[in-house]
């Protein structure tokens, strides 16, 4: 874990080129391991997907239900998607009318028929809290090397972090291996700063729903581990 504190400077945030395009869809169950089938049904739906630096998919994430059904841990269960469920595609705003092809079409992801409905963009959000679920990790590595790793390669692209926590891994498979992954949590981060890593995310993969950054309003478990971090230190 990362944690250097220093006085926050809040600075405007200005974003005119990448949006979120959000499509409904109609789709009972997906495998929790979508990753790669999912995204050769888009590319190859949209030809320019796969080369386009600035586009990326969102993995499909399902939520846990009010009678107790609890959100699958393993990729190789199935987990069940309500209507409220989405697919999203990050996407520079020259490319949104061409995503609207769409629109109408059944993918079948792992014999699993996902049909996509109407759609709507939705601007990206400078939250001071930034989380990905899944950006592509050397499995060799261990956690902080991982988090300094990451701090570097934002660095890279003019972003200052001081607060990064490690979360889940995760493998996921594809004809030619496994690919592994962890999850990344960055907090309090700069307005500016916010937009530019949702932008252009972190890592390979961003076609396969790798290394992409949704605002995250729960601090919660950053605070914890900073908590736990502190009792660790005075033990």
């Amino acid at each position: 874990m990362l944690w250097q504190e220093e006085e926050e400077i809040v600075q405007p945030a200005d974003n005119k080129e990448v949006v979120d395009v959000v499509f409904d869809i109609s789709c009972k169950m997906l495998p929790v391991d979508h990753a790669y089938a999912l995204s050769q049904a888009i590319m190859q739906a949209l030809p320019w997907f796969a080369d386009e630096p600035l586009a990326g998919l969102h993995l499909i994430h399902s939520a846990p239900s009010g009678n107790g059904w609890q959100r699958p841990e393993s990729q190789d269960e199935l987990m069940y998607l309500s209507r409220r469920t989405k697919l999203t595609l990050r996407l520079p705003v020259s490319r949104t009318a061409e995503a609207q092809v769409l629109t109408g079409q059944a993918f079948d992801i792992h014999g699993y028929e996902l049909k996509v409905g109407k759609t709507a963009e939705k601007p990206l959000i400078a939250m001071p809290v930034l989380l990905a679920h899944h950006i592509v990790a050397d499995e060799q590595q261990t956690e902080d090397d991982f988090i300094m790793q990451s701090v570097k390669d934002l660095t890279a692209m003019g972003v200052e972090c001081r607060k990064a926590l490690c979360g889940k891994s995760h493998y996921f498979k594809t004809p030619d291996g496994n690919i592994f992954t962890r999850s990344l949590m960055i907090a309090d981060i700069s307005p500016a700063d916010a937009i530019t890593v949702q932008q252009q995310g972190l890592g390979e993969g961003r076609n396969m729903g790798f290394g992409i950054f949704m605002p995250h309003k729960d601090i919660a478990p950053v605070n914890v581990a900073k908590q736990d971090n502190k009792t660790t230190k005075q033990a």
